[in-house]
């Protein structure tokens, strides 16, 4: 048997492992019954808590009137391993791009994959735009995906549960006695001893298995970069038709919010071999942490602004366009010339946008830059990240909404009016619908702060002494002057 290695938690240890396993999957059903298409977003009787009673809010949110079954369908769940199948094969049958990853720490030698995932993501976008242009929005991917969202949103929890409950308990079959020649290990982190803490941050690094004709598969990286994000732009696609189903036309502020998202998936996979280098692949393991996180919160939790915009479809017009695509150009700006730069200096260090920038010569032999974008803040880049990515939730504005009825008095003040006579106004609700439409742009900072923790960590224990040198000279984490 493996022995543990030192206990030093992250996420609060076991007790925060086991909240977040258990409480992620109630946030997200949590988010989808409170933001709703039936009678606001939030429910009405949330922004009155002292008068909230469950059988009126049961009523409000469209709670299932059977058991708590009904949140799941064996059909739906069916179909959604049928679409993980398509993944599959198409993962399987069309050209691949092959390289190394980074050396494994205890066998020396690196792992071979296999990445196509943006031509895959291509095809199935494809095969729905013809059947878009042959039935429009009734296409019946759309209308499946609208009529049975809550259903599909479970079948992604069960199924990355059970990933999780498959890759721990095979985990123990690593052989740990090196050198031998499975190529497998177990992550540094996810070997503490504790079920609920390895269980939540992945015992073994790089879990793999084989399948007939699909060969050896790479469950990590497969993961990371298809089911979720290609299903993360079909929601989008959903709930775009779906706004045309109500209302009869689609709003700028949906089709810029599912654009910016569709290019942050696409670009991410078309330069899909760069996650090798990502601390989820080079030393996270593989446990719920990922399996969750990769197939249910990225899709279903990002999606959120859209799902929103289809209710609400409000209209940004050329001036609120121009202003959340600076926002995006400035992030996306900031992202790229800081990694650009950060790549140039390793490879090229001759280059003349790089040879006079000051650095830190560290006794490992490498580099530390301290000029250009890198002496502004030891990590600008995810600055541009989190700055790129903002323009997911600025079209939704002053979030909130509610839904009356076609009858009701206050239908000469409508925002909106839905085809089937329903009104859409913002009322008492209006900007308490942000606490779901912002809720990523909150949550992506503090997932950012926490990964430059991580990588602050690594680097002292790296570089020292040197590391030390370099915080003094680069003071800022992140934001220049901020953070």
């Amino acid at each position: 048997m493996a022995s543990h290695t030192e206990s030093k938690y992250e996420f609060g240890g076991p007790l925060g492992a086991g909240a977040i396993t258990l409480g992620l999957p109630i946030l997200l059903y949590f988010f989808v019954f409170a933001c709703n298409d039936i009678t606001g977003c939030p429910a009405p009787s949330l922004l009155n808590p002292r008068t909230l009673s469950w059988e009126m809010l049961r009523l409000e949110i469209g709670w299932p009137n059977g058991a708590i079954w009904e949140l799941g369908s064996w059909q739906v769940t069916g179909l959604v391993l049928a679409y993980y199948l398509l993944s599959m094969i198409l993962w399987r049958i069309l050209p691949a791009h092959e390289t190394h990853g980074t050396k494994l720490v205890q066998h020396g030698r690196p792992l071979t994959y296999r990445f196509n995932s943006f031509p895959s993501t291509i095809i199935q976008l494809v095969f729905c735009g013809v059947g878009t242009y042959l039935n429009g929005a009734e296409f019946f991917v759309w209308t499946y995906i609208a009529d049975n969202y809550v259903q599909i949103l479970t079948a992604n929890i069960l199924i990355s549960y059970v990933l999780s409950v498959i890759v721990y308990v095979r985990s123990f079959s690593v052989n740990t006695n090196y050198p031998n020649t499975e190529l497998r290990e177990l992550a540094a982190g996810g070997n503490t001893g504790n079920f609920v803490y390895d269980f939540y941050i992945g015992r073994e690094l790089n879990p793999r298995v084989t399948l007939p004709f699909f060969g050896e598969v790479d469950i990590k990286t497969w993961c990371e970069m298809r089911p979720g994000l290609t299903g993360w732009i079909l929601l989008d696609l959903a709930f775009i038709a779906k706004q045309y189903r109500t209302y009869g036309f689609i709003s700028d502020s949906i089709i810029f919010t599912t654009f910016v998202q569709a290019f942050y998936v696409f670009d991410g996979q078309r330069n899909e071999p760069g996650i090798l280098t990502m601390i989820d692949i080079t030393t996270d393991g593989f446990g719920f942490m990922l399996s969750f996180g990769d197939l249910a919160w990225v899709p279903f939790l990002y999606s959120t602004q859209c799902r929103y915009l289809s209710v609400y479809p409000l209209h940004l017009g050329w001036t609120g366009i121009a202003a959340v695509s600076a926002v995006f150009a400035l992030g996306l700006y900031i992202f790229r010339a800081a990694n650009t730069q950060k790549n140039v200096f390793r490879t090229q260090p001759n280059d003349p946008s790089v040879v006079n920038l000051s650095y830190i010569q560290t006794k490992r032999g490498t580099r530390l830059l301290t000029a250009g974008w890198w002496g502004m803040s030891r990590h600008i880049n995810y600055f541009g990240d989190w700055l790129q990515a903002s323009p997911f939730s600025l079209p939704t504005g002053l979030a909130g909404y509610t839904i009356l009825s076609a009858s009701s008095a206050a239908a000469l003040s409508a925002d909106f009016r839905m085809l089937d006579g329903r009104e859409v106004i913002q009322g008492d609700a209006k900007g308490w619908g942000a606490i779901f439409t912002y809720f990523y742009v909150l949550y992506f900072a503090v997932l950012l702060m926490h990964r430059e923790r991580r990588d602050d960590a690594m680097c002292a224990k790296k570089y020292g002494e040197d590391w030390e040198k370099y915080r003094r000279t680069v003071k800022w984490r992140v934001v220049p002057w901020v953070y």
